[in-house]
């Protein structure tokens, strides 16, 4: 009996012994393989840091303002008797826009040429008299001054009636009517929208220490979301003479003469201010920095000769970047010429990591670039 227990427990260990083997033989191969694994390189795209010349520029945004733009209204309430125009026409100086309910007014009118009449009359007889002696200086007087007087009364209500004839202005075009035929309006009442589109007008503020840089005469483009891939040229034609105490920024106004009237009054633009001379920068595309609270950094990707095999791997270094010009940055230090960097794919990257180049999946950058869906 105790023999046969032995050789089951025997024959147990030997099994237990066996399995034990080839489990430290799978063991040791995993960890040879390993030793010797080369994981594949990451997949990533690159450009080239290269010198430009960029035109020295000072951005800001802004708004467009008419050089004359208004909404008409009365001075004077009344009835709207007469609308002689169409919402979006375009009209000139001292058209006829709205005519208001006259008719009480008009009749004032005749009873006050009347009166004028009676005055005039009386006056004339009353120097004829005086002349003969017959009536006295201060009587002339007297019907001199009730002559003025019915006159002022006169022209008074005439002023009234050509208030209540309300014209454009100036030339311009004119927005959406804002009231209708019979209706009551008092003084101040919006009528409708009149703006000059040629020119106009983009005021947008600059930091106070950009002010020894500026001038009026100084090209200024902008854009705007409207018109995607438009630029807009005009010139500084003011500069506020003080400077805002709460922002430190001074305003200033570029003029534009708009032709083709794409500008409009309250568009938001993004205004750029040529300076003069152009400057030689390093520049590489945006979309290879690496921003961090301690920096911004890229992945600079170098060769590396390992066993006769010469493979692309990438180093993280931390640069200062300057201003931005469309999908580009400038590099004010770290990079050198000829660099070369990674541009897609830097989240998936560390230190010394093997990568392959593939740009053939990646957008072109552009200094002037336009996103179908901007």
């Amino acid at each position: 009996m105790k023999r046969q227990i032995f050789i089951a427990v025997g024959f147990v260990l030997l099994i237990f012994l066996a399995l034990a083997g080839v489990k430290a033989l799978q063991i040791k191969t995993m960890i040879d393989f390993g030793k010797t694994f080369v994981p594949p390189p990451e997949t990533v795209s690159s450009a080239v840091a290269t010198n430009e010349n960029w035109h020295d520029t000072l951005t800001a945004v802004g708004s467009i303002n008419a050089e004359q733009g208004v909404l008409v209204s009365p001075e004077i309430p009344g009835t709207v008797s007469e609308i002689d125009f169409e919402s979006g026409a375009s009209v000139t100086k001292g058209d006829l826009l709205v005519k208001l309910d006259a008719s009480t007014e008009e009749a004032q009118l005749r009873a006050a040429e009347s009166q004028v009449d009676l005055a005039r009359v009386t006056a004339e007889r009353t120097r004829k008299l005086q002349a003969d002696s017959t009536a006295s200086q201060s009587e002339l007087d007297q019907a001199e001054a009730t002559l003025k007087q019915a006159v002022a009364n006169a022209d008074n209500i005439r002023a009234t009636i050509d208030k209540k004839s309300i014209r454009a202005p100036f030339t311009g075009q004119l927005g959406i009517r804002l009231i209708n035929l019979g209706e009551q309006i008092d003084a101040g009442k919006s009528i409708v929208s009149l703006q000059n589109l040629s020119p106009v007008f983009a005021d947008f503020s600059l930091p106070q220490q950009d002010l020894a840089r500026i001038a009026t005469g100084l090209t200024v483009r902008v854009t705007s979301d409207a018109f995607p891939g438009t630029n807009f040229e005009g010139e500084i034609t003011a500069i506020n003479p003080d400077v805002d105490a709460t922002t430190r920024n001074v305003r200033l106004r570029a003029k534009f003469t708009n032709a083709d009237k794409l500008l409009r009054p309250g568009m938001f633009v993004r205004a750029e201010v040529l300076l003069p001379g152009d400057q030689s920068v390093l520049v590489i595309p945006s979309t290879a920095l690496l921003s961090a609270p301690y920096g911004d950094s890229v992945f600079l990707i170098t060769p590396q000769v390992t066993d006769g095999k010469t493979n692309l791997v990438v180093q993280q270094k931390f640069i200062r970047t300057g201003r931005s010009h469309g999908d580009f940055v400038s590099v004010l230090s770290g990079l050198s010429p000829g660099d070369q960097v990674v541009t897609a794919g830097i989240f998936k990257l560390r230190n010394g990591v093997n990568v392959s180049v593939n740009n053939t999946a990646t957008p072109e950058p552009s200094l002037t670039p336009h996103p179908p869906n901007s």
